[in-house]
């Protein structure tokens, strides 16, 4: 429950149709299976204390008495369980029988939920046998306790306030307004679903599209537990597809014709997190829902999720490469639009050898190809100085030749010296005016060149650096259009990689691929041994550790403790819980003090879900103060 995590689970039991005791039976070893797995919201399917395929069993009053028994037994059955529990049964109410989902805790009855829509088509008859209870809002006595029935009840965590449960029952979320919707709009971060599916061709890739988009629309957890294949098969056969979904991820989904448990950890406070960001969410107040509140032990939830070190690079190759390509065009078309609007032909660009600027330099390609442009407008500038490496250099030279872009070469060396000399600098003293002056000093070349050409000046800065702020203020920091900017390092590299592989020119293949094998570096010290001596993740951290870190700072809001957790899982076998922690601190350091260079950030497009600009995604003083994300991180420490 710690950091919002909460285990829940749809479970599918066997079922013998009409026998309630046998089902009663075989719901409470579930119970009990999944209390100790720490289980702690578990939900079964549509009337499973009956079976669904009961049909004109339905209407006669000795299944309708046992089932009501069959539930007060299970609540009893669940006074020394941890959890909340959710089954269904037909129940009797004022003289009108409803197919509803009890939801149980401590053996307590918490509340019943009626289902508001009954399909009374194709195979469908429910209409036979019971009724809407889209207006039921009533109380009714269960062995002497008084238990609220309505569509409308949020059951809510004390211990874990963002755990707030909406209930529907099966087809209520196939019509155009599921209840889920407004059970969401009330506040609910969690819906569950009790349901029998029966299973036709085609119908589980729909049952699994439906379930993601209603999670998705409603950015809520989604847990849909269906009848299984022990359900009579007169005429149908049920799956036990049950399936858990986050936000539109699939967490977990269960073989069909299977029964037992199917779990997964749901992450409540990213979904708060995201709700609270789209101040679009819910802005017509709902009032008339019901809050019901439940007890759950505080423990620390097991993390039974895949944790993705690179959040920003799909695993999937087919997928990466069609979000690479995707990426591609996205900057292409940016940088298009800007050339054309100021009627300019010619871009400026510094190319230094590594993976920034060679992909800075393919897109301007792609952008001047999209336009019809002759790419001998693109200026590509060489400036060696004195970290520059002969490997650095040559890839340079050749990737320039092998896109068509025109060459020019300037030595930086002898125009720094004079500039050390007019500053009083010495030049054996290689501190960070040393290195600064000559990221400067490149840029001034460039900013020259692009008035000389009447050109502009392509950035090459990516997104990692702008959240670290690992650029030299007015040097690399400044362009006139940032082609980069929302791309962070460890996409970088998969950008090239992709344009590598998907491009028939073999010299342009091979220098891409020496360019990926290069250590990243700024080359702003000398070589030690003619190989570069300055390499950047030995100073800075790891990307793949900023990335991730970046990611869950501002794409999930998670706290510093938070994100240390899911990074321990991440990279558990890569890196040790000391060397994730000093960069974790290194990062919310860099993060806070150097927000003074992005307040003053050139153009450049937003290309995913994270992104730095002060005009779009982070509105953020750059006098902030990082102490509590910091004291939170010493405290782990001690």
């Amino acid at each position: 429950m710690k950091h919002g995590f909460i285990k829940a689970a749809a479970i599918t039991p066997e079922v013998r149709v009409a026998d309630v005791r046998f089902n009663c039976e075989e719901i409470c070893r579930y119970m009990d299976e999944a209390a100790e797995r720490k289980i702690r919201v578990s939900v079964f399917p549509e009337l499973c204390i009956t079976g669904y395929t009961c049909q004109d069993l339905f209407l006669q009053d000795e299944l309708v008495d046992k089932a009501r028994e069959g539930l007060l037994y299970i609540a009893a059955h669940t006074k020394e369980l941890d959890g909340l529990f959710f089954v269904g049964l037909p129940l009797a109410i004022d003289g009108k029988l409803y197919n509803v989902a009890a939801a149980i805790s401590r053996g307590r009855i918490l509340g019943i939920v009626p289902k508001t829509f009954l399909p009374n088509y194709n195979e469908f008859y429910e209409a036979r046998h019971f009724f809407t209870g889209k207006e039921l809002d009533t109380e009714i006595d269960l062995d002497g306790s008084s238990v609220p029935v309505s569509p409308k009840l949020v059951f809510c965590c004390r211990e874990m306030p963002s755990l707030r449960i909406g209930a529907e029952i099966c087809e209520d979320l196939w019509v155009p307004e599921p209840p889920s919707t407004h059970l969401a709009l009330s506040g609910a971060t969690m819906i569950v679903n009790l349901s029998a599916s029966n299973e036709v061709t085609g119908k589980k890739e729909y049952r699994r599209s439906l379930v993601s988009g209603q999670s998705a629309r409603l950015v809520c957890a989604y847990i849909y537990a269906s009848a299984g294949a022990t359900e009579s098969t007169q005429d149908l056969v049920f799956s036990g597809h049950n399936i858990l979904v986050e936000n539109g991820s699939l967490l977990n989904e269960s073989c069909l014709y299977t029964e037992g448990i199917t779990s997964a950890s749901f992450d409540l406070k990213r979904i708060e997190a995201d709700r609270r960001r789209m101040t679009t969410y819910g802005t017509e107040p709902v009032h008339d829902s019901r809050k019901i509140p439940f007890s759950l032990p505080v423990a620390q939830t097991e993390l039974n999720r895949y944790i993705d070190p690179r959040p920003f690079v799909p695993s999937d190759p087919e997928k990466r490469a069609a979000r690479c390509e995707e990426i591609l065009m996205i900057q292409a078309m940016g940088l298009k639009k800007r050339l054309a609007h100021i009627g300019c032909a010619s871009a400026v660009i510094g190319i230094s050898g590594g993976l920034d600027s060679t992909l800075a330099l393919l897109v301007t390609v792609r952008a001047f190809d999209l336009l019809g442009f002759d790419r001998k407008g693109i200026l590509a500038v060489t400036m060696p100085g004195f970290g520059t490496t002969d490997r650095t250099y040559e890839n340079a030279l050749q990737l320039i030749k092998s896109v068509g872009a025109e060459k020019k070469e300037i030595s930086i060396a002898k125009a720094v010296h004079v500039h050390f000399a007019d500053i009083g600098q010495d030049p054996e003293v290689h501190d960070v005016t040393y290195e600064n002056s000559q990221a400067r000093e490149r840029t001034q070349l460039l900013m020259d060149l692009a008035n000389k050409t009447g050109g502009i000046v392509i950035g090459t800065g990516d997104l990692s650096e702008l959240a670290l702020g690992w650029a030299t203020y007015n040097g690399d920091h400044m362009s006139m259009y940032a082609v980069n900017a929302s791309v962070p390092k460890t996409l970088v590299r998969y950008l090239v990689q992709y344009f590598a592989d998907s491009n028939e020119d073999p010299a342009l293949r091979k220098v891409l691929y020496d360019i990926l094998d290069t250590p990243v570096s700024p080359e702003l010290l000398p070589p030690e041994k003619g190989e570069i001596s300055q390499k950047t993740e030995d100073l800075a951290g790891p990307y793949e550790l900023h990335d991730f870190f970046l990611y869950h700072v501002l794409r999930c809001q998670s706290s510093p403790s938070k994100i240390f957790r899911l990074a321990k899982k991440a990279f558990d076998g890569t890196y040790d819980d000391a060397f994730i922690l000093k960069w974790l601190k290194s990062f919310y350091r860099r993060f806070f003090s150097q927000h003074f260079k992005r307040s003053c950030l050139p153009d450049g497009p937003k290309v995913g879900s994270v992104a730095v600009s002060p005009r779009g995604d982070l509105r953020m003083p750059s006098d902030a103060c990082a102490t509590i994300w910091l004291r939170e991180l010493e405290e782990l420490e001690n």
